[in-house]
């Protein structure tokens, strides 16, 4: 029996009309879609408009209200409200959650506190003078640290010609006596002492939790002995700002040694407010950790001691004016003294 011949072309046929539907489908959507954007925007337009003119005449139409309009204005104010509730809490000490993650020397214990002592490359003869007078290198270091709670390192930044000899030189040197805290991102120059404070502040409370944080100059004699019992009887205090206290007259003539170039925001009479002198002084937890979360908008003044202490006077901050403190005059069981 003969089998019914197949029509030419049938099956191609069905797969044209096949694709033409689907194509007529995609088209509607578009064609809807697009509709539907527009009918979106002409009613923003509508609104705006309304706003703007209101039959009383045309204005300008401010960004504010282009914003609201749009529905962004809502997300713009939460995330202003945001912005500030960081702020706070950076204000009060609070710090991002890995900040004990990110550095792998970091020790859980809590410490009583950590000395920075500011040294400079060509500075070794003093840093052998302390480690024989005071510091007590190699076991003795660790052994302070571990039974005392207290933590030594000469502090020291980068040369500008990074890798050269006085890199190096220091390199050397903290391999065979592993008493440095190296700011690896800090340039190491007189004019850049205010960053070298804020940079020692903001590693130290990375590496070490401490009840306190003191910076010491490398020509100073420290009586740790002395220095431990006056941290251990202020440990109790959360806000606690330590040091041989003074102030002094702000040097206007740019030609002139300590000169300011901010002198004018001192008022009439140009004197200094009350800080601690630049070669000692302790900052409590809190207040180290305010510097370390602020860092990037604390000002610089011309000195470092200075612009310490306008970092304090905007807080809720104990300050202690301990005369043993004052390293150029030192009074009968002075904690610090030139050396």
């Amino acid at each position: 029996m003969r089998g019914r011949a197949a029509q030419p072309g049938t099956g191609r046929g069905g797969l044209t009309n096949l694709m033409m539907v689907m194509i007529s489908c995609l088209a509607c959507f578009y064609v809807a879609g697009r509709l539907w954007q527009d009918t979106e925007r002409r009613w923003i337009l509508i609104k705006l408009l309304n706003r703007s003119g209101k039959g009383k005449g045309w204005r300008t139409i401010s960004a504010y209200e282009k914003l609201e309009a749009l529905g962004c204005k809502d997300k713009e104010n939460r995330l202003a409200e945001l912005e500030m509730e960081v702020a706070a809490s950076r204000s009060q000490g609070f710090l991002q959650k890995d900040m004990t993650t990110r550095n792998t020397t970091f020790n859980s214990r809590r410490f009583l506190a950590v000395i920075g002592i500011n040294t400079e490359f060509g500075n070794r003869m003093r840093r052998d003078s302390i480690r024989r007078k005071w510091m007590s290198p190699g076991g003795a270091l660790e052994n302070l640290a571990e039974g005392e709670g207290i933590v030594i390192r000469f502090v020291i930044g980068r040369s500008a010609n990074r890798g050269d000899s006085s890199d190096r030189l220091i390199d050397a040197e903290h391999k065979k006596m592993n008493d440095f805290l190296i700011l690896e991102k800090h340039i190491e120059a007189s004019e850049e002492s205010v960053n070298k404070a804020k940079n020692f502040f903001s590693s130290a409370v990375t590496l070490w939790d401490a009840d306190f944080y003191i910076k010491v100059d490398d020509d100073a004699f420290i009586n740790i002995d002395e220095l431990r019992k006056l941290l251990a009887s202020n440990r109790d205090k959360p806000r606690v700002y330590i040091g041989c206290m003074k102030s002094g007259n702000v040097v206007t003539e740019v030609d002139q040694r300590w000169y300011e170039q901010d002198w004018w925001k001192f008022g009439e009479g140009k004197s200094y407010f009350r800080h601690a002198g630049g070669q000692m002084y302790v900052l409590s937890r809190l207040l180290a950790r305010y510097v370390y979360a602020n860092r990037d908008i604390l000002h610089n003044y011309a000195h470092e001691d200075i612009s310490v202490g306008s970092w304090m006077l905007g807080l809720h901050v104990e300050y202690i004016d301990d005369r043993r403190f004052c390293c150029s005059s030192p009074p009968i069981g002075a904690i610090c003294k030139n050396m």
